[in-house]
């Protein structure tokens, strides 16, 4: 079973809005082709909003839709699908925002009997988003509640990180994660297992905008106990065109 978590984006700023769309070709094949089946195109879609005014009883901090649908199916189809919907809140002075996720998707494996879920993962804990020397960081701590068969009880840590050079003509972003899931997920593959998986996803991004719309970049996808649950680091590099909507 393929697994995929992707948590919260919240950056610090008083009024943000953006939505963009963008295109990668993922090259994983090329890159080791031992455990990939091939290359293929991936387009995602986010809409994210932050909206802390300081002043409300309840202060809506940032709200992120995500779609990401990846093309590796035959003649390109859609082979996985994953949405993810998020806020964080706060009802106090201190900027430590209350978060709220939720995440789930499908897919399909050849032989079409082997398709699975991306199981519905509801999370809940804080988020810390902050500046230091022109850069935005957010840290954020996540009890998750995974529905598997037999459902896992878990710890999810990220850190998201982002800044712009020469008047944000060059960007450098990304996020990192460390959480845990349940090696006895209640299906046949996993039944006889025991413990936690402990897991490891990032992906840093670069871009170059050639406009205010249009931006060229790549990203880095790392991979542990993700992917597979084999003990392997995966590096999968992209090449990535993005549109701001």
């Amino acid at each position: 079973m393929r697994i995929w978590i992707v948590p919260i984006l919240s950056l610090v700023s008083s009024s943000i809005l953006s939505q963009n769309l963008q295109l990668h070709y993922d090259f994983r094949y090329t890159v080791d082709p031992v455990h990939n089946a091939s290359n293929f195109p991936t387009l995602y879609f986010e809409y994210f909003k932050s909206q802390d005014s300081g002043r409300a009883f309840i202060k809506p901090g940032s709200f992120l839709f995500k779609m990401q649908a990846d093309l590796y199916g035959t003649n390109n189809n859609i082979g996985k699908f994953f949405m993810q919907v998020s806020q964080t809140l706060r009802l106090w002075k201190p900027k430590v925002f209350l978060a709220l996720q939720y995440s789930g998707g499908m897919g399909i494996a050849e032989p079409r009997q082997y398709s699975y879920y991306i199981s519905n993962a509801f999370g809940i804990g804080a988020s810390y988003p902050f500046t230091w020397k022109g850069a935005w960081f957010n840290a954020m701590l996540l009890y998750n509640y995974n529905s598997f068969a037999k459902p896992s009880h878990d710890v999810l840590y990220s850190f998201y990180w982002g800044k712009g050079f020469r008047h944000y003509k060059f960007e450098f972003a990304g996020d990192a994660e460390i959480y845990t899931l349940n090696k006895n997920q209640g299906d046949d593959y996993t039944k006889n297992l025991h413990g936690k998986w402990f897991c490891f996803f990032a992906e840093p991004q670069f871009w170059y905008n050639l406009s205010k719309g249009l931006a060229l970049g790549s990203k880095i996808n790392l991979f542990y106990h993700v992917l597979s649950f084999s003990d392997l680091f995966q590096v999968c590099p992209t090449a990535a065109v993005k549109w701001k909507l």
